[in-house]
């Protein structure tokens, strides 16, 4: 099998699991969210830890726990997933799929945002107004609701922020992923024994079903994510910025038709707004690739 084809099972089988991702949390939604997300991280811990031995990465571990500014850095790209996670398992659990959705959607024109405020980067006219379209989308939810549609802005601009310093760290992606969730199982350790503590932990006071599904946190956070680092690995970016719109449609579709989430017309028309803004982006981001191809080396 080609690398081409190796790299698009990788990726749609992570972005395949992360769309159906809600449906595992939707089961551990009767838990605070908190403890879910240290459990996600704890037990991804050996998960991630067993595949750095298997590729022979050890070491690499080992030079970034002793490089002051690549531990500053995790501890920052650390922080933020765990802001993005945090804010996932909440609102998934708190029947906000449809926003979640919105918040995906909305995050590669946040990353296109970023580039150019951080990098200088030219935006060209198409994702000018690509990004006037999602901008008039946010401020006509936020007129109709009275207030931000602060769980897709969240989502959107964490997850950017966090791909942006992630970019920064001089050190693979599955090497990252480990050191990541290495620095944060100290935290989460600590609030485990505080939940035990309090008598409120749904892992060592719980019954069975709920043991099982915070061990399932694990699988559940770290394969998708290294699937994708394969995936992305051998795929162009083209093919891998047409793929990020899998999951959010999945989510999308699932919030309505299976959980039943309320889709009132302001809402539809607000998803029109972004849902333009990205065949617009698309349609440029292929342009550019095409062109970029037929450029002499």
């Amino acid at each position: 099998m080609s690398d081409g084809k190796r790299g698009f099972i990788f990726a749609l089988s992570a972005y395949l699991l992360w769309g159906v991702l809600p449906f595992y949390l939707k089961t551990v939604a009767h838990m605070p969210a908190l403890e879910v997300v240290a459990h996600r991280i704890v037990w991804s811990v050996p998960i991630a830890g067993a595949l750095l031995w298997w590729l022979g990465l050890v070491g690499d571990l080992k030079v970034a726990l002793t490089t002051p500014r690549m531990l500053v850095m995790a501890m920052l790209t650390a922080s933020l997933i765990t802001l993005n996670w945090g804010t996932y398992v909440w609102a998934i659990g708190s029947g906000h799929a449809i926003d979640t959705a919105l918040g995906y959607y909305i995050n590669p024109l946040v990353n296109v945002v970023l580039g150019a405020i951080f990098l200088s980067e030219r935006l060209t006219k198409p994702q000018l107004l690509a990004v006037a379209l999602a901008a008039c989308a946010v401020i006509l939810l936020t007129v109709s609701s009275g207030g931000l549609p602060w769980v897709s802005l969240v989502l959107a601009f964490s997850f950017g922020f966090y791909g942006f310093f992630r970019k920064t760290l001089p050190i693979g992606p599955t090497q990252g992923f480990m050191l990541e969730v290495l620095l944060l199982s100290v935290p989460s350790i600590g609030y485990i024994i505080w939940t035990v503590s309090q008598g409120t932990s749904h892992f060592f006071n719980g019954n069975t079903h709920d043991i099982a599904l915070l061990l399932f946190a694990g699988p559940a956070t770290a394969v998708p994510l290294i699937l994708y680092a394969f995936g992305a690995k051998l795929l162009r970016y083209t093919t891998i910025g047409l793929m990020q719109y899998i999951a959010p449609t999945i989510v999308f579709l699932s919030a309505i038709f299976i959980f039943g989430e309320p889709f009132s017309h302001i809402q539809f028309i607000a998803f029109a707004l972004i849902w333009s803004a990205l065949v617009i982006y698309t349609w440029s981001m292929l342009r550019e690739a095409r062109k970029a191809r037929t450029v002499p080396a």
